[in-house]
């Protein structure tokens, strides 16, 4: 399975940017992905995650911003990230989530390689 990341890029704050990431194999349609982000420094976190069914959860510094959703004809899986903040700023990757979209699995796929989102005040 490869997991490829795009549709980062440099935004001011309050801008907007869609993610995308597109995932090869059948694996897509029956686990939980989840979108993560790592700042320079910084450990690998979870920004939100979606079940095969739909269902969503999003980190508390997100909530309201961000809009995690997937099309499972097209194994892709897109966040919407609105009125962006500076802290924002990170290397986004896909990855699967558990099974209720609540934290990362008990074992990730191969990472991909991430986009980088850059917010500049």
């Amino acid at each position: 399975v490869q997991l490829q990341a795009s549709g980062g890029g440099l935004v001011q704050a309050g801008g907007s940017l869609r993610l995308s990431c597109v995932a090869s194999g059948s694996i897509f349609s029956i686990n939980a992905m989840g979108w993560y982000r790592q700042a320079p420094g910084s450990q690998r976190d979870l920004v939100a995650a979606i079940t095969s069914g739909g269902y969503t959860n999003y980190a508390d510094s997100v909530k309201g911003r961000f809009t995690i959703s997937r099309d499972n004809a097209k194994n892709t899986v897109y966040l919407q990230m609105n009125s962006l903040k500076p802290e924002d700023t990170a290397v986004y990757y896909c990855n699967t989530a558990n099974g209720r979209a609540q934290g990362p699995p008990l074992k990730f796929i191969s990472w991909g390689q991430g986009t980088q989102v850059t917010v500049s005040s």
